[in-house]
């Protein structure tokens, strides 16, 4: 299996490196790539350096699959060059995420859509993939009408500039800023550029994503997300409104029940998910449950999730995963290439 990593020097890129190798995924050849200036760097994985290389030379050598983070503008001008040599491509921009020609998947939602045929594969946005990932089994059981979903996210979905502003602010220093305002004992109501409709591309791209993994158009979304001085993850205030009424317990076990969640719900010994808890785990956290005593068929939910892992890195490699178990993506038998 030959793998290529592209945008590995960035944050998301280092963590689906980490991610690849904690779950170890059957690599033989990996091919790390990155921008023309860190080619001839090297990174380290599983123990051995691995010179970073440029985009021609990893379409030249033809990877069977290729996981992308490395900006839209990148991965609209060559993720289509990787799949033309018959590369599977899994994007973590937000590039191809609405194409109709292309899936957008997250694994414990919507994997079965996925063919042999599908050569570019969008991951979601971050924080869309924690709340389907929890609205999934609640929508197969009661059927969900609307959604009201208020974010809390993390400075390093934003990257490496905006983490060094948080602490550069923090420690009193100037630097680089990645915001147009201080975010240190601050939040910012803005993630992405304000649209026409006045809501930001972030808020939209949770209405418009939902409704394509869940493959349900019906299902009514309103989205408000803000950037916090946090780091760990991405936390979620999430109101969801059903056809059917539900019972608590029931809610509760469905959720238990359900892949890649985890309840975290005792109000009495203060337990809840926060993101100090979530860093660094691959699980969707779902918390504070309780009725919407205001309407009925309406319960809230408090979700979080690393938006660095499940929200991106992980779901990529997850995808991947997938692919192989399907046989989509198999194994070439090539005894002149050693495992790394």
């Amino acid at each position: 299996m030959k793998v290529a990593v592209v945008g590995a020097t960035g944050l998301v890129g280092s963590k689906m490196l980490q991610v690849l190798e904690e779950r170890n995924f059957p690599i033989t050849k990996l091919l790390v790539v990155a921008s023309e200036r860190s080619v001839g760097k090297t990174i380290k994985f599983r123990g051995k350096r691995h010179k970073i290389i440029s985009m021609t030379d990893a379409v030249a050598k033809k990877p069977q699959v290729a996981i992308f983070s490395a900006g839209g503008s990148v991965s609209k001008e060559w993720a289509p060059r990787f799949a033309e040599v018959g590369t599977v491509v899994i994007d973590n921009s937000s590039a191809w995420r609405m194409d109709p020609e292309k899936k957008l998947v997250v694994p414990e939602v919507n994997a079965d859509v996925l063919t042999k045929k599908d050569k570019i594969i969008a991951n979601p946005n971050c924080s869309t993939i924690q709340m389907v990932v929890a609205l999934k089994p609640l929508h197969d059981k009661y059927k969900i009408k609307r959604v009201v979903v208020s974010t809390y996210q993390s400075v390093t979905g934003t990257g490496v500039k905006a983490v060094n502003q948080l602490m550069n602010e923090r420690k009193g220093k100037q630097g680089d800023r990645a915001y147009p305002y201080q975010i240190d004992l601050n939040l910012l109501p803005h993630i992405d550029v304000f649209t026409e409709n006045g809501y930001t591309k972030e808020e939209m791209k949770m209405v418009n994503e939902t409704k394509k993994i869940m493959g349900d158009d019906s299902i009514r979304v309103t989205a408000t997300t803000v950037r916090v001085p946090v780091i760990g993850g991405h936390s979620e205030s999430v109101n969801v409104e059903f056809e059917r009424d539900f019972d608590l317990d029931e809610v509760r076990n469905l959720l238990a029940a359900a892949p890649g969640v985890v309840i975290t719900d005792n109000p009495a010994e203060l337990q809840y998910p926060m993101p100090l808890f979530a860093h660094d785990k691959d699980e969707v956290f779902v918390g504070r449950l309780r009725r919407d005593e205001s309407q009925p068929n309406t319960l809230n939910m408090w979700v979080v999730s690393d938006n660095l892992r499940k929200g991106a890195a992980t779901n990529a490699v997850q995808i991947a995963e997938y692919l192989l178990e399907k046989g989509i993506l198999k194994l070439k038998k090539k005894k002149a290439e050693a495992a790394l």
